[in-house]
């Protein structure tokens, strides 16, 4: 019985959402991208002409926000390049080439590496969440982990000079995924967009200028 009034009440809580009834509106596939444009439009980060790598990119909508932020005021195609990949499958969006596979595996990244076609990213997007199990200990292992790989990937493939945005959760495993980051990047700033539900302990980390970029 609990558990139909939680889902009640979050069913209540999502149909009037501003943000669920603007992603509507607006044509984009989930409410989430109103937090990359809120933090985009705060921070400046995304640009025409740029290369932007997504990891755990699907369903898609911050892919929608960069695809039309790329496209320009023109609206035709896009001016640079927007890779996505997740291990899940995710509905084709125009002018971006989407890799479905976990990146850890070397065939993944060797399709990565086709697509990127010799160049560097500007941008590097992780809204990668780990399946939550409810023991706060095993959770916050799995999102730092999360996190490694997002910097690791960064380090790999993004420009001394670029911007690692990644999802994180304000919990007991907070401090050492911010530490890392400090650790990593030459500026550090944590973002709490007005789209990210008050009772999300969700946070964003905007990372900038690689300390240790690949050789």
């Amino acid at each position: 019985m609990a558990k139909n009034k939680i889902n009640k009440s979050w069913l209540h809580d999502h149909l009037n959402d501003p943000y669920v009834k603007l992603a509507q509106k607006e044509g984009y596939r989930a409410r989430a991208a109103y937090k990359l444009k809120e933090i985009d439009e705060e921070a400046k980060l995304i640009k025409p002409g740029q290369v932007i790598v997504e990891l755990g990119s699907t369903p898609g909508s911050w892919s929608q926000y960069v695809r039309r932020k790329l496209a320009g005021a023109d609206g035709g195609g896009i001016h640079g390049r927007l890779i996505g990949l997740d291990i899940l499958p995710m509905e084709p969006i125009a002018d971006m080439h989407f890799i479905q596979g976990d990146f850890r595996e070397e065939s993944v990244l060797a399709e990565l590496e086709q697509a990127l076609e010799g160049a560097k990213a500007d941008l590097v997007l992780s809204d990668m969440a780990p399946n939550l199990s409810g023991i706060a200990d095993a959770d916050a292992a799995r999102m730092e982990h999360l996190i490694d790989l997002a910097i690791e990937f960064a380090q790999q493939h993004m420009k001394p000079g670029g911007a690692l945005l990644a999802k994180c959760f304000k919990d007991s495993g907070f401090n050492p995924i911010l530490d890392k980051f400090k650790a990593e990047f030459k500026t550090v700033q944590q973002k709490k967009p007005k789209a990210s539900r008050d009772k999300s302990s969700e946070i964003f980390l905007l990372g900038r200028g690689l300390k240790h970029p690949a050789a």
